[in-house]
């Protein structure tokens, strides 16, 4: 892959925003794979989080949804929960020793804990559940419209939306979440895009091109771009989709 003399290599600091002037597009950012992983073909990958050295995924379908712990090296899936046949699983995320486990149309979530995956308790919510993350403090959650919401960890209930817009308009279909370094990052669902979103207005601060991750033989059976997962301690970005082959580390580079 090639990119012009002006591209700017992120040396790692994918939190890195440039000054924008008032009313300007935000910038585009593309990739460079640093390393690719083995990825289960038959994970539809609805959620992804990256733990003391570990990848932690939450997986769709009905009669196929739950959440799994995964050798990052290997692919090898080490431990699994199955979600009940009748829920279809969604975003997951990491909580104070606990995984947290939208669904979709259920408008049910689990709380399982971390190291036995033994079930501790169930929340509701209203609506769809798509993507979920926190910023330290509070819940993130997604449905699919252009609004973010925000949860009280304690107890579930929602505090908050946050409308997401570039210079265009509203942004729809918001997805798999990852909070990095003070930016919200999510996949926009049936794209190769990924928003950088400030959880302060809403504001799409910068876009994520990952197309040609997957070679066209690879695409054959797979879904969508969908998984964001950050190791903080090694400053690691990774990414990967539903039914995928493979999960890729990359790094970051402005167009």
């Amino acid at each position: 892959m090639r990119f012009g003399l002006f591209a700017v290599l992120l040396m790692g600091n994918i939190g890195f925003i440039p000054a924008q002037r008032a009313g300007g597009s935000p910038p585009t950012f593309t990739y460079r794979v640093i390393q690719s992983y083995p990825h289960d073909r038959r994970a539809f990958t609805q959620g992804l989080i990256y733990r003391n050295g570990f990848l932690y995924e939450g997986t769709g379908m009905n009669g196929q949804s739950g959440v799994r712990k995964v050798k990052l090296e290997t692919g090898e899936v080490l431990q699994v929960h199955a979600t009940p046949r009748q829920y279809f699983g969604e975003g997951i995320t990491e909580w104070n020793g606990s995984i947290i486990q939208l669904t979709w149309q259920s408008e049910i979530g689990f709380v399982y804990d971390m190291k036995t995956f033994q079930q501790t308790k169930t929340f509701a919510y209203r609506g769809e559940g798509w993507g979920l993350t926190h910023d330290g403090t509070r819940l993130i959650m997604s449905d699919g419209s252009s609004s973010l919401r925000f949860l009280d960890p304690s107890s579930m209930q929602e505090t908050g939306r946050l409308p997401v817009h570039d210079e265009n308009g509203p942004i729809d279909n918001l997805n798999e979440l990852e909070y990095v370094r003070g930016e919200i990052l999510a996949n926009v669902w049936q794209t190769d895009r990924i928003a950088r979103i400030s959880p302060k207005d809403g504001r799409v601060t910068g876009w994520i091109d990952l197309a040609g991750l997957l070679s066209p033989l690879e695409r054959g059976g797979a879904d969508v771009l969908n998984g964001i997962a950050y190791d903080e301690g090694r400053n690691r970005l990774f990414v990967t989709g539903k039914w995928w082959p493979r999960l890729f580390e990359i790094r970051l580079i402005r167009q």
